[in-house]
């Protein structure tokens, strides 16, 4: 018996967990778009596919359920791409894209989720259609000779046009319509490789040994079959005996070398073609210069710079043949970087300058163009020329290009001084670069050593600190500094930073920059030998970073609390020590131990301990802050926006509407004693408030309703709804009430009592003898036919309005009055589904009178105009009340109802409809209980759980 009746406790909690959700539902989700989709011919596609026209405005909204009020998030994906609205998503229901472009078509998807479940996500393709403007290019067959080049030749007239949908071509000669067969001299193909698009496309033109007659004007049309209302687009062109191919000249050199700062022109000229070209110049790598100034051929760019060098090509396209190319290079003379080293005597192993040995001055710099650079030297400012002991050489260019060394051999006391080469470029404009290198007995290699008190280097995060390693020798070379603990960049994001006095200045030091920092010495600027090196420790404190860094505690007076602060990193690491303090009162302090978290309880709340808690942890570099709101507010409530119906209508410019919500979390804190309503009309400014008294505890999930009333139609109205404890207000929310006509593009449940002035969108058919008229027992004329027709509306109202037939005179017997129900979208049915959604259609009818016809009921489906299938009939007297109809229809597409009227004999026949409600599944039963939004699901729930409870307690209690 012990085990049954831990598997009726175990199920009763499953049972109170259950109910304990109230109201509380996942989200799910639907996409309607606004505007009509563009239809097409084919019906290639599902009905999750929307069509716009490039540069229209896509409006698509996500419709949402669920509760609390799902978040709501957009995104795109283009193939494997995804695209999420310049790295930042929608979080809008609507997502509006103005003036549309191509690349923007795709799937969009909308995504909502609100912490219950799994998120919903539903999607649409979006197909942008666009038609560019053709372009008709002529090409002579392959292998012909290029003079007379279309005499007695096969001439070929290719017509392409960008497109979505893909696009038709036509061809014309003058005013005649060329058609395949229809001249033996003419040809009409797509070629091969691009036969990708839809049966019947053309786009090539072949004439074949050009007659006088094919001398003409050829007209090419693009057409995507007005789709979208994209209207056909045609370019012509005039074909003629001296029709030639573009050809062109440069009147430059090439290359063109100049000096900076001096302005160039390059002129292109054309040389022939028919019709005349068009001239374009680009560069080979980037854009032209900003400052280019372009006149027909001719490209002028002024003050020209080392970043305008590069190859410049003139282009000339008249679509005839291949387009004609000529290019030219700018060349911008530059001299930069120069630099020097010193090489001992290879042939021994000593770093060192001696007497009667040989050494090597090597000078470098960076020249262009390279074949102009010319070196001079000189000692103590006397030229010096090449002999036996000084020897001057240019090294290769393809080993070291832009250098010159000078070897002096058998090194003498008389030759110690200072040496000059001097770097200059022969066409001048450009000033020379001189390098000085002084030879004498002082000249030693560098030497490295790092000041004792300069590692290992101890900093605070974000200061300013300076590594510094001592450089002895001379001359002084170049110091490179570089990480040596680990292959990543410098602060500056090289590699390898320079310095010339060697120090490395480090500016906001982080922590990350802890670790080991090598200095070495560069050949350049010094001695050509192995490089000396030494290293640095950096050590950068931090202070201590702690989680978490700010919590919010909601909790009631009486009730017991446990803050936790926890250290995550920290240097240096120990000793740290805390202080726990609420607002500016110390409440307790210490070190820390073992453990790297310290704790803080108050061990039963009054409204002196409710504020903000502050836990500092402490170490030499600063202090890591955890805070602590501790407060006796309440969560904000929670607006219900799944209201069936909310909104109804008392008098005709007023309007009255259901609002709910849920309280978040109301056992958080103290008990909700009351709700302080306020209310404005949009744009105001001033708040109306009353408060709403809350009588006991309000549950998880518990649904609260209050109506408010006195509207004015068609105002919005902002609502703002703030708990109450005896701690005092809470968080307050707010909500935007409109009023709006019911539309349903994308049909999940549709309810309408004709209440509206626009009657739910209804609408009269055009086709038929007279209308359905709108009427409400109190507005109907004192005139009415009496013995037939409602005295009220289905709920009994006499304020109530219905739909009704008048069969007074002058209507005749057999007449007929249609009434169309809006256009209800349907989900596309699933290809490995059985059968197709069902929909529970439903509606009150009045029929009463000696003289009653007969009421019908057709579903018309899209594409199906004219044949419509019968749902319901009836006919004859029903007797003087109100009947329901209720019937399934399985709609595979769009789908329409249309309430078809048929006056009787006589005048005694008004028939009345009212409360039509279309809903996603089929009709319940008559004897089958409806759902009840509270407690009605649970309790269902709790006896069908309880049967197989009772049956295992029976099988134990046997078996004992």
């Amino acid at each position: 018996m012990d085990l049954a009746y831990g598997l009726v406790w175990l199920l009763t909690v499953l049972l109170e967990g259950i109910s304990g959700q109230g109201v509380y539902a996942p989200p799910a989700v639907r996409i309607v778009h606004s505007g009509l989709a563009c239809n097409i011919e084919e019906e290639r596609y599902s009905e999750r596919v929307y069509t716009i026209r490039e540069g229209e405005t896509l409006e698509l909204t996500c419709l949402v359920t669920g509760h609390p009020r799902p978040q709501i998030r957009w995104t795109k994906t283009a193939g494997s791409a995804s695209d999420r609205f310049q790295d930042s998503s929608v979080f809008n229901e609507t997502l509006r894209i103005t003036n549309i472009q191509r690349h923007q078509g795709g799937r969009y998807y909308c995504k909502a989720e609100n912490g219950l479940g799994s998120p919903a996500i539903k999607s649409i393709r979006v197909d942008v259609y666009y038609l560019d403007d053709p372009i008709v290019t002529v090409h002579q067959s392959i292998g012909e000779a290029k003079e007379q080049f279309y005499y007695e030749r096969t001439v070929f007239l290719r017509c392409v046009a960008n497109s979505n949908p893909p696009v038709r071509y036509s061809w014309r000669r003058g005013q005649e319509v060329l058609l395949q067969g229809s001249d033996k001299g003419v040809e009409i193909y797509e070629p091969f490789f691009t036969q990708v698009g839809i049966k019947g496309e053309t786009k090539i033109l072949k004439l074949k040994n050009l007659r006088p007659q094919d001398y003409a004007n050829y007209s090419c049309i693009a057409s995507v079959r007005s789709v979208c209302n994209i209207p056909d687009k045609m370019v012509s062109f005039r074909l003629s005996n001296k029709t030639a191919s573009p050809s062109i000249k440069l009147l430059v050199d090439d290359p063109i070398v100049v000096n900076p700062g001096e302005a160039i022109t390059l002129v292109c000229v054309t040389t022939g073609g028919e019709p005349a070209p068009t001239l374009t110049w680009v560069r080979s790598i980037g854009a032209l210069p900003e400052k280019t100034v372009l006149n027909g051929g001719t490209l002028t760019i002024p003050a020209i710079t080392s970043d305008d060098s590069g190859t410049y090509s003139c282009i000339a396209n008249n679509n005839v043949g291949n387009p004609a190319k000529k290019s030219t290079n700018i060349i911008v003379r530059a001299l930069k970087k120069g630099r020097f080293w010193i090489t001992p005597d290879p042939y021994h192993k000593d770093d060192n300058i001696q007497i009667g040995r040989e050494v090597k001055i090597s000078c470098q710099v960076e020249a262009v163009p390279s074949e102009e650079l010319t070196f001079s030297w000189f000692k103590n400012g006397r030229p010096l020329r090449s002999s036996e002991r000084m020897v001057i050489t240019q090294t290769d260019p393809d080993v070291s290009p832009g250098t010159t060394n000078l070897d002096i051999i058998d090194l003498k006391f008389t030759d110690f001084g200072t040496y000059t080469c001097v770097a200059s470029l022969k066409g001048g404009g450009i000033s020379d670069i001189s390098i000085d290198v002084n030879i004498s007995s002082s000249t030693v290699p560098p030497n490295l050593t790092v000041p004792q008190e300069k590692s290992p280097l101890v900093t605070r995060e974000g200061d300013i600190i300076e590594l510094q390693c001592q450089v002895t020798g001379k001359p002084k070379p170049i110091i490179l500094w570089s990480r040596a603990d680990k292959e990543i960049a410098m602060p500056d994001g090289s590699m390898q930073m320079e310095s010339y006095d060697g120090i490395l200045r480090i500016v906001n030091v982080s922590r990350e920059m802890t670790g080991t920092y090598r200095c070495q010495t560069s050949q350049y600027n010094g001695f050509n030998v192995k490089p000396r090196e030494a290293l640095v420790q950096l050590i950068v404190q931090y202070p201590p970073a702690v989680e978490p860094a700010f919590l919010e505690i909601r909790q009631g007076q009486g009730r017991s609390i446990t803050m936790s602060c926890r250290v995550l990193r920290a240097y240096p690491t120990r000793v740290l020590t805390y202080e726990w303090r609420l607002g500016n009162k110390l409440l307790r302090t210490g070190q820390f131990d073992a453990h790297d978290s310290t704790e803080y309880i108050v061990s039963s709340l009054s409204r002196d301990s409710y504020g903000i808690y502050n836990c500092n942890i402490i170490n030499e570099a600063g202090a890591g802050r955890c805070s602590f709101l501790v407060t006796g507010k309440a969560y904000a409530p929670e607006f219900y926006y799944d209201t069936y119906s909310p909104l109804w209508q008392n008098r005709p410019r007023v309007y009255s509407y259901s609002l709910q919500w849920t309280q978040m979390n109301p056992d958080a804190v103290d008990r909700i004693l009351a709700y302080r309503l306020g209310i404005r009309q949009a744009g105001q400014q001033r708040w109306w408030e009353q408060e709403i008294t809350v009588n006991g505890n309000i549950q998880k999930g518990e649904l609260i309703t209050y109506n408010l009333t006195e509207l004015i139609k068609p105002e919005a109205y902002e609502v703002r709804l703030t708990p109450i404890t005896r701690f005092g207000e809470g968080d307050s929310t707010i909500r935007v009430i409109k009023y709006s006509a019911p539309v349903n593009p994308h049909l999940r449940e549709f309810h309408c009592g004709f209440e509206d002035g626009n009657i739910c969108l209804f609408t009269q058919d055009d086709t038929d003898n007279f209308d359905w008229t709108k009427q409400s027992t109190a507005t109907r004329d004192t005139k009415y036919t009496p013995n037939t027709g409602p005295n009220a509306d289905r709920s009994g109202s006499k304020e109530g309005f219905y739909m009704y037939i008048e069969t007074s005179r002058p209507r005749l017997e057999g007449e007929k009055a249609r009434l169309l129900s809006p256009v209800f979208s349907v989900a596309p049915k699933n290809p490995y589904g059985v059968t197709n959604t069902a929909y529970c259609f439903s509606f009150y009818y009045h029929m009463y009178g000696q003289h009653i016809g007969s009421l019908n009921v057709y579903l018309r489906l899209k594409g199906q105009t004219t044949i419509e299938n019968p749902v319901w009939s009836s006919s004859g007297n029903k007797g003087q009340h109100w009947n329901q109809a209720r019937v399934n229809i399985h709609p595979t597409t769009s789908f329409q109802l249309i309430f078809e009227g048929i006056r009787g004999p006589g005048i005694e026949g008004d028939i009345a409809i009212d409360d039509v409600s279309i809903v996603e599944g089929e009709c319940m039963k008559a004897d089958q209980p409806a759902n009840n939004l509270r407690a009605g699901a649970v309790g269902t729930l709790a006896h069908i759980w309880l049967f197989p409870v009772i049956l295992l307690m029976s099988v134990l209690s046997h078996q004992r």
